[in-house]
């Protein structure tokens, strides 16, 4: 099938219901369920806090971790579950507050100590929770070990208080699938408009970290998964060079471009939370510099603008403030080859994912029924009433007619983009220029939730950073309509220090986020 680079993720959006949800599977939203009453959500005293602040009240004593674990898992109840509703969370850990209770007994062990996280549901952890990518097949399955992502949230002392729904198996199954949608956790709203779009896959982070229900979030990204919902909702996100976090113990869909990420929401909570992450000890703090732009080169990437005209006059704007900031704009700095390789990037993908997720199942444990790709097509069948309502399983079907990947034609598509994203690509633009870094809307403001006919993407930035396994950073630009739209920095490999200086500085000048405002819907003419 040859799609376009909107085409594809419109279809893929790929990422690389009460309490105790363990317990009680939720069911399918109805696609006639509309959105919920525009009821405003109570004071809550965490609203909009920061890590640091955090830190500093639970030092002082003004905070243990146990209240704060207690006061977000209230809120999640609150508003994640009554109203307005948001449906972000999919699961909440059972040992949240012994866990909480563990570290106010124990010294500072982290960046992170006391600290709620929300995780995304495709990432394992060896506890009482489950890992199950949304999807039914995996809804009983425990994880016998805690992924790198775990391990490093637990060595930095964070307390992880639950898991976020996502887009089923990251948004890879489906060719017409809604973003925010799963078998196991239903549909995920949007905090700013409820009948929006969250964007996938990592749907669930983005619109739970906005709605303050933790402190930050971790979600996943094969392309576009980690920035397309934090610009959706908000939020700062940071897809990172391919290998800077560890991918082990995260559901796969494609091992040459997946990886975990911060969605936070600010620049500073996303930059130690990557520190945290990071596979080997780094301090991204020390890149948050004020006059970080002052100097710089910056790229404008036109092609990925002109999709909406609303997201355009919020980019013109933010151009407007970098160059305030001491910045060379460099107008246009587009790359030849987009574009050029979106048959090849799925090509790849579902190489990948028959080869990953093959693997994957059969290192589970024995209750878990569901061995390979083709197992997975059966349940889907078998379960059509509960898992495909309202789209199919056309990706897992291409994916099972795939060879091993010693075959040549993956062989060479994989060559292809990488040749075509980096050298050709990336590179060549930021040599040809003399740049430090490129910059283009990361997306514009999010389609309504369309069940019946799917997600329709209009625009945006990530393919060529996703492809390319570089480093990308989107930060709140501004709101078109009532919704956020996300400004995208982006470089070569490991340039993670420079674009959250970029980004930092970028924030500090615009304070572009606002907090969401749960709106039911748009109206022509304005915000309902």
């Amino acid at each position: 099938m040859s799609i376009d680079r909107r085409g594809f993720l419109a279809l893929t959006g790929l990422g690389t219901a009460g309490l105790f949800a363990a317990q009680q599977t939720p069911r399918p939203m109805p696609p006639e369920h509309g959105p919920a009453p525009n009821a405003a959500p109570p004071p809550f005293e965490l609203d909009e806090i920061t890590v640091g602040e955090l830190q500093e009240g639970l030092r002082s004593g003004r905070f243990t971790a146990r209240k704060l674990a207690e006061a977000y898992l209230g809120r999640i109840e609150a508003i994640d579950k009554r109203g307005p509703a948001i449906n972000a969370v999919i699961e909440i850990n059972p040992d949240a507050l012994a866990i909480a209770d563990a570290a106010d007994r124990a010294p500072a062990s982290g960046p992170l100590h006391g600290i709620p996280v929300l995780i995304k549901d495709n990432i394992e952890t060896a506890d009482r929770m489950r890992t199950s990518a949304g999807s039914l097949a995996l809804a009983d399955s425990i994880a016998a070990h805690d992924s790198g992502v775990a391990k490093k949230l637990r060595q930095a002392g964070a307390v992880i208080i639950g898991k976020t729904n996502l887009s089923e198996w990251a948004n890879f199954r489906s060719t017409h699938s809604t973003s925010g949608w799963s078998g196991r956790g239903g549909q995920t709203r949007n905090p700013y408009v409820l009948d929006r779009n969250p964007c996938g896959s990592s749907s669930g982070t983005g619109a739970g970290i906005a709605a303050n229900l933790a402190a930050v979030g971790v979600g996943t990204e094969t392309d576009g998964s980690v920035v397309c919902p934090s610009s959706a909702s908000g939020l700062v996100g940071i897809k990172p060079t391919l290998g800077l976090i560890s991918g082990a113990g995260i559901i796969p869909i494609a091992h040459s471009q997946d990886t975990a990420g911060p969605m936070c929401r600010t620049v500073t909570d996303a930059a130690i939370l990557l520190g945290a992450l990071a596979e080997k000890p780094a301090d991204f703090t020390k890149s948050l510099d004020r006059d970080g732009l002052k100097g710089a080169r910056i790229g404008v990437a036109r092609k990925f603008f002109g999709f909406n005209d609303a997201t355009d006059a919020v980019m013109k704007e933010a151009i407007a403030a970098i160059k305030h900031l001491g910045a060379t704009i460099v107008d246009p700095a587009d790359m030849a080859t987009t574009g050029k390789y979106d048959d090849s990037e799925l090509d790849v993908l579902l190489y990948e994912f028959k080869t990953d997720i093959n693997k994957y199942l059969a290192g589970l444990g024995l209750n878990v029924k569901t061995r390979t790709l083709a197992d997975l097509i059966k349940f889907n069948e078998e379960n059509r009433d509960r898992e495909m309502p309202f789209f199919g399983q056309e990706l897992f079907e291409r994916a099972q007619k795939k060879g091993p990947l010693t075959d040549e034609k993956y062989q060479k598509a994989l060559a292809k983009n990488h040749t075509m994203s980096r050298t050709e690509g990336i590179d060549a633009v930021i040599r040809k220029h003399k740049l430090d870094a490129l910059i283009a809307p990361t997306g514009g403001p999010v389609w309504p939730t369309d069940l019946i006919n799917g997600d329709h993407f209009t625009g945006g930035y990530s393919t060529p950073s996703a492809v390319a396994g570089y480093a990308h950073v989107t930060v709140p630009a501004g709101q078109a309509f009532g919704l956020p739209v996300g400004i995208s920095f982006f470089a070569g490999a490991w340039s993670e220090p420079k674009l959250i200086r970029f980004a930092y500085a970028f924030e500090q000048e615009t304070k572009a986020r606002r907090k969401p405002a749960f709106l039911p819907s748009i109206r022509l003419g304005g915000v309902a």
